[in-house]
C-alpha cells in the first residue's frame, strides 16, 4: 500500500444502500453490511396497467436468515418456511375491501433479516406482484430477473438492466472509521461501491469517488488509477 497523498483524504459523499427499479425495489436506512442484521424496505411504486396492487410475495434467498416481517398499511404478512424452519418467502395481502378502484398509491413493506457474510456480492429477492381490478380480475408481474448485474462480474455484468429486475442488495464489508484492510474474493468492476470512502488503495493503484481526489491520484507520480479489483486482491480503504 502506498500512502503518500495527504490531500487525497477528502470527504466523499454518503453511500445510499438502495437499488432503484421502476416498480419493485429494496433499500434501507443503513448500508447493507455483509453478515449484519438489516432492516429492508421493499417499495411498490405502482400497480399493473392501471389496476391496484393486491398482493406482494417476496422470496427469501438462501443465506438470508432471521427473517421477521412487519405488518404494514398495505396488509398483514404471512411467512412460508422450509422443513428446517427457514423462512423462504413472505407474502403481504390487502383486504379485498381495501383494494382501490384505480392505481393511485405507493406502498412500503418491511423485513428484518440477517444478511449473508459475503461482501461484494449481490443478494436478489425475486418478487411476485399481484394486481386486482374492481371486478376481481387479477394480473401478475414477476420481478425475478437477475441479469444485468450492476456491480457483479457474472456473464451479465455491465449489461443494460433487465426488463423485470428482481429487487437486490449489494453487500458491503463492515468498516471502522480510518483505514480498513480487505481481501476481496469477488471481481469488483464497479468501484462506485466505495463512493462513501475517502480513498481505496491496492498496491500503487488508487481510487476515489470524489472527482478532485481522483484527479490528484491521476497526477501523482508512481500512482495509477484503480479501475477494477480482481479476486484475491488485498485493498486498503479509508472511511
Amino acid at each position: 500500500m502506498k500512502l503518500p497523498l495527504g490531500p487525497l483524504c477528502v470527504v466523499a459523499g454518503s453511500l445510499l444502500s438502495s437499488t432503484v427499479f421502476a416498480h419493485a425495489a429494496v433499500a434501507g436506512a443503513t448500508p447493507p453490511y455483509a453478515g449484519a442484521t438489516f432492516e429492508a424496505d421493499f417499495t411498490v411504486s405502482h400497480g399493473c396497467d392501471g389496476a391496484d396492487t393486491y398482493k406482494m410475495r417476496v422470496r427469501i434467498p438462501e443465506g438470508v436468515t432471521g427473517v421477521r416481517p412487519l405488518d404494514s398499511v398495505f396488509g398483514k404478512a404471512e411467512v412460508e418456511k422450509d422443513a428446517s424452519g427457514n423462512v423462504t418467502a413472505v407474502t403481504w395481502t390487502r383486504p379485498t375491501g381495501d383494494v382501490k378502484a384505480a392505481d393511485t398509491h405507493f406502498f412500503h413493506l418491511g423485513l428484518r433479516m440477517k444478511l449473508p457474510a459475503k461482501p461484494f456480492t449481490s443478494v436478489f429477492f425475486p418478487t411476485t406482484q399481484t394486481c386486482r381490478t374492481p371486478e376481481g380480475v387479477e394480473s401478475v408481474v414477476e420481478w425475478s430477473s437477475t441479469a444485468g448485474g450492476e456491480h457483479g462480474h457474472d456473464g451479465d455484468a455491465g449489461t443494460a438492466p433487465a426488463e423485470n429486475p428482481a429487487p437486490s442488495l449489494y453487500l458491503l464489508p463492515s468498516r471502522l472509521p480510518g483505514w480498513n484492510q480487505y481481501t476481496v474474493e469477488e471481481h469488483v468492476h464497479d468501484l462506485t461501491v466505495f463512493k462513501d470512502a475517502l480513498i481505496v488503495w491496492s498496491g500503487a493503484q488508487a481510487y476515489s469517488f470524489n472527482p478532485v481526489t481522483q484527479a490528484l491520484i491521476e497526477k501523482e507520480q508512481g500512482v495509477t488509477a484503480l479501475t477494477q479489483i480482481h479476486p484475491g486482491t488485498v485493498i486498503w480503504v479509508k472511511y
